[in-house]
């Protein structure tokens, strides 16, 4: 016999779990008095969202459901950004949630709330536990339903008495996803579908990946030497020092990247849904039925002609379909051979320009020490804003994990997710960029990598406002500024106050000697870098943008 809050912890055991993230609370003391003589590492974090972001980033990493755990009411509810980021973007997340005792139902007791209709909407599935005898059986079902198809995020909750009541239960078991595969007949039609083109290009996507999957499509990509693009914030599945890598599908995209998908005649579209980001308002592929050959592959059947008609739909996880990719074999010549090689020269003179903008900071110039700087294993993070387009357009991702961006756009995932990828991965670099108003929406996990002892370094861009907003603001209401400046704090000294490194940049020549110091200090650290508020992206101005709204205007 053993208490509730046992079961759910030998379930975790029993997958293999090695992190938690969590705020505690009193609703799940039973879960975290069971954690105390467990194997597990738990991660105390400041707040659920970060919590929920940082088990986010280790699924991201791991390919198993991250895990996190938060108190009722508030505590669940402060958890629902990241339970939204793992739903948009495809991520296996588990969300345990306690609840109050069941015996006080429907009384509007404490904190009480209705979690399967709450989360009803985000999660691939949300459940009520109301037999401690279950929880082996229907945590192993979280995990089938969080990894299987297309991944998702699944909430648990955990009543208190359920977790203080005793009951026999059997020994829970690991959890394989189920891995779709195609058939053969189907890869002989893409077979055809390659052998007949001549202008194609492959774009990567979605979750689901491996290590071993993105080197098996690698290898692919080489022998038919074709071009390929990594959609929205998943650049980390092709290397961007493959001569075969064409860039990022994505905000504000190479206009030849998107003009060679635009007249291409076969598109192989893998793992990805292809949204409203990557397809550029739904424009980039004809609805419903595309111009280009669509060849789409998906974990989950329901994709497979949900937005787009494909001319081959293959229902196949990503990475059995990198598998059978070694079956098929290449053209005698390949017609589309020079056309590859222009795809790289566009993406190298896209990425390796250094534009110039307002002010002394010049972040071309960082990004280029960057580039060369970062270890091919380093992971850098970030969140949502204009300051997303230094490293998503200048840095290049050489490895898998190696970004861990949000493509729900969701503000404040940067931080919290690198703390979570450092917990998991210490062996790895781990750099986060935030804009200042990115940063302070989870910037108190600064204290979390201070308490675990993880040398983050957070590369903070700050040009005191909301900039995103304030350039569609000047687009529409060019002129009128409302509800966007940001007074800020100095983060440096925000940094030294928490026990941290920090470090003001007011210049390119500072940037990369106050980079080295802060990696040489072996803490947690922000590199507080002063960006002219006109240098609203690389290649326009505040002024600029204005001043063209009000011309169109009249």
């Amino acid at each position: 016999m053993k208490t509730g809050g046992q079961l759910i912890v030998d379930s975790l055991v029993a997958q293999g779990v090695e992190h938690v993230f969590c705020v505690p609370g009193e609703s799940y003391l039973a879960v975290l008095d069971a954690l105390h003589d467990a194997s597990i590492n738990v991660t105390v974090c400041r707040q659920e969202g970060g919590a929920a972001m940082m088990a986010d980033a280790s699924a991201r990493l791991t390919g198993r459901p991250g895990i996190v755990m938060a108190t009722r009411g508030p505590g669940a509810t402060n958890a629902s950004p990241g339970i939204h980021i793992a739903e948009h973007d495809s991520v296996p997340l588990i969300m345990f949630v306690g609840q109050i005792d069941s015996s006080m139902r429907h009384r509007g007791a404490f904190q009480e709330m209705d979690y399967r209709a709450f989360f009803g909407s985000t999660t691939k599935w949300a459940v009520e536990i109301d037999d401690a005898a279950r929880i082996p059986e229907l945590v192993s079902r979280a995990f089938h339903v969080a990894m299987q198809g297309r991944p998702g995020p699944v909430v648990i909750a955990l009543p208190e008495d359920v977790l203080t009541s005793l009951a026999e239960a059997p020994a829970p078991r690991r959890v394989e996803a189920v891995q779709t595969w195609p058939g053969p007949t189907q890869m002989a039609e893409l077979q055809k579908l390659l052998w007949a083109a001549q202008k194609p290009v492959a774009i990567l996507g979605g979750s689901g990946w491996t290590e071993k999957a993105c080197a098996g499509f690698t290898r692919f990509a080489e022998r038919f030497d074709l071009p390929v693009a990594c959609s929205f914030r998943r650049q980390m599945l092709f290397s961007g020092d493959h001569p075969n890598y064409a860039g990022e599908i994505g905000i504000a995209p190479n206009p030849k990247l998107r003009a060679r998908i635009e007249e291409a005649d076969l598109a192989l579209l893998i793992g990805g849904r292809m949204a409203e980001m990557p397809s550029q308002s739904y424009t980039l592929f004809d609805i419903p039925y595309p111009r280009q050959r669509l060849v789409h592959v998906h974990a989950d059947a329901e994709e497979l002609g949900r937005v787009y008609q494909p001319a081959l739909g293959i229902h196949a996880s990503p990475a059995a379909f990198a598998a059978s990719l070694e079956s098929l074999q290449p053209p005698q010549r390949i017609a589309w051979a020079q056309r590859t090689a222009e795809a790289r020269a566009d993406f190298l003179a896209w990425s390796e320009a250094r534009p110039v903008i307002p002010g002394k900071l010049q972040m071309g110039d960082c990004m280029a020490f960057l580039r060369e700087r970062l270890p091919e294993t380093a992971i850098v993070t970030n969140g949502a804003g204009n300051y997303a387009t230094w490293p998503a357009r200048f840095l290049k991702y050489r490895t898998f994990g190696a970004q861990l961006a949000p493509c729900s756009g969701s503000m404040g995932y940067g931080a919290p997710a690198a703390i979570g990828a450092k917990r998991v991965a210490p062996e790895r670099m781990v750099v986060c960029f935030a804009g200042d108003g990115c940063f302070l929406m989870n910037g108190q996990e600064f204290a979390t990598a201070v308490q675990y002892d993880l040398p983050v370094i957070f590369v903070v861009v700050d040009n005191s406002m909301y900039g995103t907003i304030r350039m569609h603001q000047e687009r529409e209401y060019p002129g009128r500024v409302s509800a966007t400046t940001l007074r800020n704090p100095d983060f440096a000294a925000y940094a030294r106050a928490f026990g941290g490194h920090g470090e003001t940049v007011r210049e390119t020549a500072e940037f990369a000697p106050a980079f080295e110091r802060a990696v040489a200090s072996g803490k947690p650290a922000i590199l507080h870098c002063l960006l002219d508020p006109e240098a609203i992206t690389p290649g326009t101005t505040l002024t600029t943008m204005r001043e063209a709204a009000l011309a169109a205007k009249g």
